[in-house]
């Protein structure tokens, strides 16, 4: 007898499924959030779209000069400052939480800098307890999300019974009371080793402390430009306690806001290179794109260059519904090959040529990067 081929099981990702996510900036009020939202979307609405920078992207439009150029875009938020006690309803408490429950990760922005016009919320600058004050308010949010959906859960099992049916929702109480446990142990759920049955569970409960972090330290443009800070040490000590793994970036939202203030591109550059810095903005864009688990692939040609948005993990025949929803329906194959390739190559028919395009069927996991034509058969009216 042969040996038994393995299943491999998809991993579910924690959070919605989807390609159109959002990101939120969050933080304590008087930390640079909102000028670091208008100095990212160029905009003062709550909520805008900016535009993923990309080198492959840039590339492409250059070698296809297409008629239309569409690049990828990432969806921020500017969410209200947060306060302690938030979560049982102080300052705009239940409107602030429920607008992040609302977005798919969160951008923290933590003040690093002194500015005696710009008095913080708390008396005084210290990184470190601003951490742990929106940690645990989010936690505690999430304490009361839980125990609600373990009342419900109660409910339907106390009825007891041998049905299937049953037998799931003890299961799902079960995890939700897990869940319970290690939030009270003082840990975000992001950072638990949850089976693909448990992440289902949890993805119902749209919780805080699911959502990935980029965390954003907000330097002065002295610290910045010097890359040194009194509290970055103690920062660190609390990132390896409580957020191991997570991005942190160096950031300076006054330089950035500077920045904009240029009335060309051009000049904005100019001044970066006098001082020996770079804008952080489009680190910031990448970085969160990356802990939302987003990767692009590309359709090109003399119309159209353009970069779309899906998971980690997407097969083609989802990828081909990104495009449009009628090519998942009816789906044949998809002709593919790697931005690296076409690049290294310098053009398609050299591609060809290496015997570098590949036809591709049902099951092919689109890689980052990937260049694809599909084919798909006429939609059922």
């Amino acid at each position: 007898m042969p040996p038994k081929k393995a299943v491999v099981e998809d991993k579910v990702l924690l959070g919605r499924p989807g390609n159109n996510l959002k990101s939120g900036i969050v933080g304590l009020a008087n930390v640079g959030k909102s000028t670091l939202f208008q100095a990212i979307t160029k905009c003062h609405l709550e909520e805008s779209r900016v535009i993923v920078p990309d080198d492959r992207y840039d590339w492409l439009c250059e070698k296809y000069k297409p008629k239309s150029r569409v690049p990828a875009h990432l969806t921020v938020y500017d969410i209200a400052g947060l306060t302690r006690g938030a979560s049982t309803g102080a300052g705009l408490g239940n409107a602030f939480l429920s607008h992040i429950r609302a977005v798919d990760a969160i951008f923290q922005v933590v003040r690093c800098f002194d500015d005696a016009e710009i008095i913080h919320v708390e008396g005084d600058v210290n990184p470190v307890r601003d951490l742990d004050i929106i940690a645990e308010e989010l936690r505690l949010k999430d304490i009361e999300f839980v125990e609600k959906a373990l009342e419900n859960s109660k409910k339907k099992t106390r009825l007891g019974g041998q049905s299937l049916e049953m037998k799931r929702a003890k299961e799902d109480e079960a995890v939700i009371e897990k869940t319970l446990a290690w939030l009270k142990d003082g840990k975000d759920v992001r950072k638990g080793n949850w089976s693909t049955r448990e992440v289902e569970v949890i993805n119902t409960m749209f919780l805080l402390s699911a959502k990935p972090v980029v965390y954003l330290v907000n330097l002065s443009e002295r610290d910045y430009t010097r890359k040194k800070n009194k509290h970055l040490a103690l920062i660190a000590e609390w990132m390896k306690e409580h957020a191991a793994g997570d991005p942190i970036l160096p950031i300076s939202v006054s330089f950035e806001e500077r920045l904009t203030g240029f009335a060309t591109e051009e000049e904005a550059a100019e001044e970066c290179k006098k001082l020996g810095i770079e804008s952080a903005l489009p680190k910031v864009v990448t970085t969160m794109r990356k802990a939302l688990h987003l990767r692009s692939f590309f359709t090109v040609g003399p119309d159209e260059v353009r970069q779309w948005t899906i998971r980690d993990g997407t097969k083609a025949p989802q990828a081909a519904g990104v495009i449009h929803t009628d090519f998942e329906k009816t789906f044949i194959q998809a002709v593919v090959f790697n931005f690296t390739m076409l690049k290294e190559l310098g053009d398609e028919s050299e591609v060809k040529a290496k015997g570098k395009i590949m036809t591709k069927g049902k099951d092919y996991v689109v890689d980052d990067g990937d260049i694809l034509l599909i084919k798909a058969g006429a939609a059922k009216g």
